[in-house]
């Protein structure tokens, strides 16, 4: 990696001339002031000079003809093709924080050098792989919803050689990026339709290439992947017409440049073969690759290596067109832990040979990345008494609730939960509520399957309903709210709707007039879906029908 380092960085040979055999370290201390003035570098001293130029990176020297050949590397599409009509951007919180939308697409152009590693000469490009990566405003959650290639949505007019096209409903999602047909894609009209289709504002774009993948894989020295069975050379080209050599055994493996590529398109030969199993491949390794950088330190030096290698094949929007952005934005996601990294798929559901999306779990889905939600219902938006700050070393969910220390209430029954999933609705117009209560369920070994605002915020005292297979729960549930009322509902799930009686004790302030109520829970299959990056890389890598 060191030697990637210098490679990216100098302008003339990679470490000046070496040493005699005789010369020792007295002559290395003699000549070092003249290595550096020529731009070498000692083979001792190297990491130390590149941990240095990391920390002035946006200085003068050495670090800033970095930058400009980073910068030089860059492309970016025409912001003319992106639509005017358009979702509102996110608002910033008092500390200047706010939720962040990136829209990652893969292109299978066989443009440039892509043809020798795509195998085909297909004119023209389509977005095989597109995801939509939320960075929550805490900047301590981020989840990454893969939208299915064939899905069939609504595109909308989308810039093609000048002229506005019409909308296109029941169309292939990746179709939008098919638009004009030409080499380098149609990325405005894929951000226009995916900013259609969930309502939310997409702040950048990057489109990745088969080379810009395979160098980016090599630069971080591979990525560990697991393969479910051996893959052949026939699986990844079913007109080879027979079997073939094997390309991937069985098992845990690290992989890099063209098996990298090989590894992400794989589609036949594993599971069902669907482009939706492969996506959960590709969720697989991106949630090893962003553990790959992670566990290497996320700073400028080691990001630099991969940076070189991304802005070489990497097409972004006119507003991220530049290093110190790119990196910015990258550094921006280091003290997000693994674990609170999340892979979905959008809800969906085959559509004969293609696949719709299912309602209302998608729009909710939507809902829930628009009012910075988690899968599970947790507030991120960086507006909460009890999200640490940046450099706090607890998460939000061990800390006690917020509210007097003192109070009776704060200081609930031992009682065991065990596991039994909880929603929490405020029945008030006290915000605040849910957080307090959500802490407290926890603590006693509950799990919150989401939280909102109750359809009537009037409640007096704090209500739990519950199905019959929930009363043992029920009862569990009430020793921590003491006062609350029992009530069998002839659903089967347990809620808890908290009133006044707990405001009351639990603090918390009166909503501001015309707060948005929160979204509606996620169903619990979008939540135990989800890939973590830190999951068992060799669980959950095939849709198997």
């Amino acid at each position: 990696m060191a030697d990637q380092r210098a490679r990216t960085s100098d302008h003339g040979p990679a470490g000046g001339e070496p040493a005699g055999p005789g010369g020792g370290r007295a002559a290395a201390r003699r000549t070092a002031a003249g290595r550096r003035r020529k731009g070498g570098r000692l083979g001792r001293k190297k990491l130390v000079v590149w941990t240095a130029a990391g920390a002035v990176l946006l200085g003068g020297g050495a670090a800033g003809a970095v930058y400009l050949k980073l910068n030089a590397n860059i492309r970016s599409f025409d912001k003319a093709g992106i639509a005017a009509d358009r979702p509102p951007a996110a608002t910033a919180d008092a500390n200047g924080n706010k939720p962040i939308n990136v829209l990652l697409i893969g292109s299978d152009s066989r443009g440039g050098g892509n043809g020798d590693l795509g195998g085909g000469g297909d004119d023209g490009a389509r977005s095989d792989t597109t995801i939509l990566l939320h960075v929550y405003a805490d900047h301590r959650h981020a989840v990454g919803i893969s939208i299915p290639r064939d899905s069939l949505v609504e595109i909308p007019p989308c810039l093609v050689n000048g002229k506005w096209t019409r909308k296109q409903p029941n169309t292939m999602f990746n179709a939008a990026f098919s638009m004009g047909n030409t080499d380098a894609g149609n990325p405005a009209c894929t951000q226009n339709t995916v900013e259609h289709l969930t309502g939310l504002r997409v702040d950048h774009t990057l489109v990745v290439d088969f080379a810009g993948f395979a160098a980016m894989t090599s630069a971080v020295g591979g990525v560990q992947v697991c393969v479910p069975n051996a893959v052949y050379q026939g699986d990844l080209n079913p007109n080879l017409g027979h079997k073939g050599g094997q390309v991937f055994a069985k098992g845990l493996q690290t992989v890099s440049g063209q098996q990298a590529l090989d590894y992400v398109r794989v589609r036949h030969g594993i599971g069902d073969g669907s482009d939706i199993g492969r996506m959960q491949r590709q969720q697989a390794f991106l949630a090893a690759l962003i553990k790959k950088v992670k566990g290497d330190g996320m700073d400028p030096t080691t990001l630099l290596p991969l940076a070189d290698a991304a802005t070489r094949s990497v097409t972004v929007d006119p507003d991220l067109a530049s290093a110190q952005k790119l990196l910015s934005f990258g550094l921006s996601m280091k003290n997000i832990d693994l674990h609170d990294v999340k892979f979905v798929t959008v809800p969906w559901r085959f559509e004969g040979p293609r696949v719709a999306w299912v309602q209302p779990d998608s729009d909710r889905l939507w809902a829930a990345l628009k009012a910075d939600r988690t899968l599970d219902g947790q507030d991120a938006s960086g507006q909460r008494a009890d999200v640490p700050s940046a450099g706090a070393g607890s998460s939000p969910a061990s800390g006690p609730a917020s509210g007097p220390a003192s109070s009776p209430a704060s200081s609930p029954p031992v009682v065991n939960g065990a596991g039994a999933r909880v929603v929490v609705y405020n029945g008030t117009t006290t915000a605040g509520l849910t957080q307090a209560a959500s802490a407290r369920l926890r603590s006693a070994g509950f799990a919150v399957a989401g939280v909102a605002n109750a359809a009537a915020q009037d409640h007096d005292g704090t209500v739990i309903e519950y199905g019959a297979a929930q009363a043992a729960a029920a009862r569990q549930l009430a020793q921590l709210f003491p006062g609350a009322t029992l009530q069998k509902s002839a659903g089967a799930g347990l809620d808890l709707v908290l009133g006044k009686d707990f405001a009351a004790t639990a603090g918390g302030a009166a909503a501001a007039p015309g707060t948005p109520a929160a979204p509606a829970p996620l169903p619990s299959a979008i939540s135990d879906g989800a890939r973590s990056a830190d999951d068992d890389p060799c669980a959950n890598l095939s849709y198997s029908g």
